[in-house]
């Protein structure tokens, strides 16, 4: 679906979508549907379910886009949460923790490179998905973001329903209980990108 210029921004397309306009909800879908099942596959842990759920996210969405009301908030924030509350809802049901396979599928990899990088990017992830199995699941939502989703800390708080600095903070905390864990796996840069990191507590 090609997009107009005018329908470049969230809340141009989401202003359509209110009207039940069902194009401009595809390209909501198109633009967030990636970023949604990454959300949802690293917190249940298999394919499957991940699908299933993200599905339930769009179809949520979609029923209830009518009656959606902007708040100031980014599209983004209001997907996520749906998202949250339906996993929330899916390890109620399940009471358990899945682990995760490395024969499971984690291959989001270019098909261009090198097995080898490949290799290192599945175990990478593997053990990045180790380390959050670890966590309550708030501080599984943030790393999520933060890390697979590359978010800043101002949409995770809207995300999360915090301040920007309530996310820092939980953020840096996060960080030092798992910094032996981390420090081979996370580059340097995004360690030190939090001002608090290397800071007394």
């Amino acid at each position: 679906m090609s997009e107009s210029p005018e329908l470049s921004s969230d809340e141009a397309v989401l202003a359509l979508a209110v009207q039940g306009d069902q194009e401009s909800f595809g390209l909501l879908y198109e633009r967030y549907v990636g970023r949604i099942y990454n959300y949802v596959y690293y917190r249940t842990g298999n394919h499957h379910d991940a699908e299933d759920l993200t599905a339930r996210v769009f179809f949520r969405a979609i029923r209830s886009i009518r009656t959606f009301q902007d708040r100031g908030l980014p599209i983004s924030a209001w997907l996520y949460r749906i998202a949250h509350n339906l996993v929330a809802n899916w390890h109620r049901d399940k009471s358990r923790r899945p682990e995760i396979l490395l024969d499971d599928g984690l291959s989001f990899h270019h098909p261009t490179e090198h097995p080898e990088t490949t290799l290192l990017q599945v175990e990478e992830r593997e053990r990045l998905m180790r380390i959050i199995r670890k966590l309550p699941p708030e501080r599984q939502q943030l790393l999520i973001l933060k890390f697979v989703d590359h978010l800043p800390n101002a949409e995770i708080g809207q995300i999360m329903g915090r301040t920007e600095g309530a996310i820092k903070s939980l953020y840096h905390r996060t960080l030092l209980s798992l910094r032996d864990d981390l420090v081979e796996l996370v580059p340097g840069d995004m360690l030190a990108s939090t001002p608090e990191i290397g800071e007394s507590t």
